[in-house]
C-alpha cells in the first residue's frame, strides 16, 4: 500500500493515542516494529506504559501455547512450516465478505467528517475490502445529495465514494438510521435509489437500526450549529441554546425501546428491505446482554457493541469517563449469554468499537467472542493525516499485527481465536 505524503493535521484526540495512530497512518506497516535507525543500537524489551490498568481489555495477556495442533495441521495443508502471512484474514461481517475482520464505524454528523475527511474514509473502507458505516443524521443534516451541487457533504456521496473504489465482492456499506432519519424516511430513499443498486444487487447493502452509542448512552447524536442551521432544524430536533459563541446545541431523540419493539422493529425492516441486511447498534447498556439476544432472535445480522470508550461526536464531559459499561465488561456479560445452552441458537455475529486502532486489542476482542472490530478516532485521524492512504497505511500495519499474533497463538484464521488465547492477571 502507498505511503503517501502527509498533509497539516486539523483534528485533535487528546484522550487518544493521536500520535501512535497518526505515525502508522503515515508509515504503514513498518510501524509494527521499532524504528528501523534503531536496529543494532539499542535493545528493546517490555513497556511498562500505554496499558490502562482499570481497562480490562489491556489487562489481559495474548498467551501463546507450546503445543500447536492447528499449525500442525496447516503444516500438512501447505506441506511445509507456516509462517504468519499463511493466516487468513479473510472474514464475514454481518453477512458481507470482509478482507479483514475490521470495519469502518459511523462518524455520523459531526463536522469533523461531514467533507473531505468522510468521502477519504469511504474511498479507502472500499479499497481495503471493508465494511463503512455511514452514521445517523447525515442525510437530515447534509441532504442525500441527489440534486445538491455540493454532493460529497451529503449521504449519496459518502456511498458513491465507497462503491468507486470498492474491491469487487467484498465489504458493503451499512446505512445507520435513528428516530430523525425515520422521519427523514432515509431507508427508504436509499433502498429505492438506482445508485445503490449495485450494492443491493451484489448483496453489499446494510441498514443499521441505532439504539444507543458509547461516548453518550441513553442519548441521542449530538452536534454543534450555527443559528441558521439551527432554525432550518429546527422542527425535527431539540435545539438548546446553551452553547454561546453564536452556536447552539442539537439534540436527537434517543428513541424508546422495549424488548417487544425493539423485536418489531427488526421485523419490520427484514419485511420492508428484505435484500439488505439487518445491523442494530447498541449503547454500553447494563442490559446489552438481553438487548443483543433479542436482536439476534428477531433476525438482526449483526449487532454492533460500542463500549464506553467509543465515540468520535460531541458529548457531554459528565459522559466520556463515568456513564457506559467499559468494552471488556460488555463482552463478558455477552459472552456469558451466548454460552448458556439453548435449544435453536441464532447467529449472533457480534462487532464492537471502542478505542481500536492496534493488533493486539483487537486480538483481544476477537478471542472474547466478537467477530470484527469497528475502527472510529483511528479512521478519521489516519484519513486527516493523510487523505490518500492514511487509512489503509493503518490498516495494513494492523493487519500485519493480527497475522503475527494470531500465527504465535498456533492458529491460522482470525475466527480460530477463543478465550484460551487470553490471560487475566488475578486482582490483588
Amino acid at each position: 500500500m502507498g505511503k503517501g505524503r502527509s498533509k497539516e493535521s486539523t483534528l485533535r484526540a487528546e484522550s487518544f493515542p493521536e500520535a501512535a495512530v497518526r505515525s502508522r497512518a503515515r508509515a504503514g506497516a513498518a510501524d509494527a516494529f521499532p524504528p528501523a535507525d534503531q536496529y543494532g543500537h539499542s535493545l528493546f524489551g517490555a513497556e511498562t506504559g500505554g496499558a490502562d490498568p482499570s481497562c480490562l481489555i489491556d489487562r489481559l495477556r495474548l498467551v501463546p501455547p507450546v503445543f500447536v495442533p492447528q499449525r500442525l495441521a496447516r503444516l500438512v495443508e501447505l506441506a511445509r512450516e507456516p509462517v504468519y502471512r499463511d493466516v487468513v484474514m479473510e472474514t464475514q461481517i454481518g453477512g458481507f465478505r470482509s478482507a479483514l475482520p475490521l470495519y469502518v464505524s459511523a462518524f455520523g454528523s459531526t463536522e469533523a467528517a461531514s467533507v473531505a475527511l468522510g468521502i477519504a474514509a469511504s474511498r479507502q473502507a472500499g479499497r481495503l475490502g471493508i465494511p463503512m458505516v455511514v452514521g445517523e443524521n447525515v442525510m437530515p443534516m447534509n441532504s442525500y445529495g441527489r440534486l445538491e451541487a455540493d454532493a460529497e457533504r451529503s449521504l449519496l456521496g459518502r456511498i458513491s465514494a465507497y462503491q468507486a473504489e470498492a474491491l469487487d465482492g467484498y465489504g458493503g456499506v451499512v446505512v445507520q438510521q435513528s428516530t430523525e432519519d425515520a422521519d427523514a424516511e432515509v431507508w427508504n430513499l436509499v433502498y429505492s435509489d438506482p445508485n445503490a443498486l449495485p450494492l443491493l444487487q451484489s448483496g453489499r447493502l446494510a441498514f443499521e437500526l441505532k439504539v444507543g452509542q458509547g461516548a453518550k448512552p441513553g442519548l441521542g447524536g449530538m452536534t454543534l450549529m450555527g443559528a441558521a442551521a439551527a432554525e432550518r432544524l429546527a422542527d425535527a430536533y431539540l435545539i438548546d441554546p446553551i452553547a454561546g459563541d453564536g452556536h447552539v446545541l442539537r439534540s436527537s431523540s434517543p428513541g424508546t425501546f422495549t424488548e417487544e419493539i425493539l423485536r418489531q422493529q427488526i421485523r419490520l425492516m427484514r419485511n420492508n428491505y428484505p435484500r439488505a441486511r439487518i445491523w442494530v447498534k447498541l449503547p454500553p447498556a447494563r442490559d446489552v446482554a438481553a438487548a443483543a439476544e433479542v436482536a439476534w432472535e428477531a433476525g438482526a445480522d449483526a449487532v454492533t457493541v460500542d463500549g464506553a470508550e467509543a465515540g468520535t461526536g460531541w458529548a457531554p464531559r459528565a459522559f466520556l469517563d463515568q456513564v457506559g459499561l467499559p468494552l471488556g465488561e460488555c463482552l463478558r456479560r455477552i459472552g456469558n449469554k451466548r454460552a448458556a445452552p439453548a435449544p435453536t441458537p441464532a447467529p449472533s455475529c457480534l462487532l464492537v468499537s471502542g478505542r481500536m486502532w492496534e493488533g493486539a486489542r483487537v486480538a483481544k476482542c476477537l478471542a472474547l467472542g466478537a467477530n470484527a472490530a469497528g475502527l472510529g478516532r483511528a479512521a478519521l485521524i489516519a484519513v486527516d493525516t493523510d487523505p490518500e492512504h492514511g487509512l489503509a497505511n493503518l490498516v495494513e500495519c494492523l493487519a500485519l499485527e493480527l497475522q503475527l499474533l494470531v500465527s504465535a497463538l498456533g492458529k491460522y484464521h482470525v475466527e480460530a481465536l477463543d478465550q484460551d488465547d487470553v490471560w487475566s492477571p488475578p486482582v490483588l
